[in-house]
């Protein structure tokens, strides 16, 4: 066994780690698949999801509305901080799973687009 001390969202902890030597490791049980965006005639919908745990403070658009690179889609608080989430490209909303007050955690979908 090799102690390891692994620092967490600020906390450490110290793990112990069996090193298997000549002998393959174990699989690990497949994660659960995130939900699936949906898809549209168009194509496959990409995602936007969250950065980080916090809370929505504002949705600015709605299933429907086009939006620009660099638009301010929603704004997320964490830690006392409002963290404006923005568009990666063009495109036009096809889902929110979201919405004002939510509490979110990291890797959450938010938005669904095309």
């Amino acid at each position: 066994m090799r102690k390891f001390l692994v620092n967490v969202n600020g906390t450490s902890y110290e793990v112990e780690v069996e090193e298997l030597k000549g002998e393959a490791a174990p699989k690990a049980p497949a994660a659960p698949a995130a939900p699936a965006a949906p898809a549209h005639s168009s194509g496959a919908a990409e995602t936007i999801s969250a950065p980080m745990p916090g809370t929505i403070v504002s949705v600015n658009v709605k299933v429907g509305d086009s939006f620009k690179r660099g638009q301010v889609l929603l704004v997320l608080e964490a830690m006392k901080m409002e963290n404006e989430i923005l568009a990666p490209r063009d495109g036009r909303v096809v889902n929110l799973n979201t919405q004002k007050g939510s509490n979110v955690n990291s890797g959450d979908i938010l938005i669904a687009f095309e």
